[in-house]
């Protein structure tokens, strides 16, 4: 049974906002959260052709590391939301640290539940987070509704080709984004539902490999200092933590789990 259908779509939101905010993240992920780092997130932005003149909604934006990347970039104005009240807190003090808080701001919201008006902005992005949203159908109808006619959504996530092992279904792996990861033409038919004509896809699962591997070396070194008590890290099981990293290296070479750039128009 997944974690949605045992607790509250809340809680299930609330503990990945608390995971993204952790220590423990950070320490493994670094500061940009998903496979391939900024190089694909400026993959994202050259896809949905993001310009100066751009008005872009981030969604689920994390510490606003992507989101300060593609102002920088492509001179867009950006808009980071983020369930995760500290997460927020931390982005609009990196933004104003940068100068950069006339063009990049960041706002607690559910993904679910837009804060913004009817046809908002010209382009959404979301990485490596929309396969954690409990109900996709009404996020992607969200990204739609804000987004205006001829403005694109882009994303980034995890995909399967097949069912996943039991060790990669618990609360773990679903915030991690691998429970819930689903097929290419899952995450394209929520799009088309909410109105939105896909139009690319690019697969990268050599950046999801080359992440899971990383991920394993930094899990080894945090355990030895932990051990040594030189860092605290209450709350964490290695055993799982190294299990499901193993499983998810062995079905990502095994072709059963990957990541994808997928982005879709709104008609004009």
């Amino acid at each position: 049974m997944k974690p949605a259908d045992r607790s509250s779509a809340t809680a299930v939101k609330q503990c990945c906002a608390n995971l993204y905010q952790s220590d423990f993240a950070r320490l493994l992920l670094g500061d940009s959260f998903h496979p391939g780092g900024l190089k694909l997130t400026e993959r994202l932005g050259q896809l949905l052709q993001l310009g100066e003149h751009s008005h872009v909604l981030d969604v689920a934006s994390g510490r606003g590391t992507s989101a300060l990347f593609l102002a920088e970039r492509f001179g867009c104005t950006v808009i980071g939301l983020d369930y995760g009240k500290h997460n927020v807190e931390t982005a609009n003090g990196t933004a104003a640290a940068h100068g950069l808080s006339s063009r990049v701001h960041f706002e607690q919201a559910d993904a679910e539940q837009l804060p913004f008006a009817d046809t908002s902005f010209d382009a959404v992005v979301c990485e490596c987070a929309f396969c954690t949203f409990p109900d996709k159908h009404k996020a992607a109808g969200e990204f739609s509704r804000v987004l205006r006619r001829g403005g694109s959504v882009g994303i980034s996530d995890l995909t399967r080709s097949m069912d996943l092992p039991k060790e990669l279904e618990g609360l773990l792996a679903w915030i991690s984004c691998i429970a819930d990861a689903q097929p290419v033409q899952n995450y394209v038919d929520w799009f088309h539902s909410a109105g939105l004509a896909p139009r690319t896809t690019e697969l990268h699962d050599a950046a999801l490999q080359e992440m899971v591997r990383q991920v394993q070396a930094k899990l080894l070194g945090a355990e030895v200092l932990v051990s040594l008590k030189k860092i605290d890290l209450p709350g964490i099981d290695f055993s799982i933590a190294n299990q499901m990293a193993a499983t998810a290296l062995s079905v990502i070479q095994q072709g059963r789990l990957g990541y994808a750039l997928i982005t879709a128009e709104k008609a004009q």
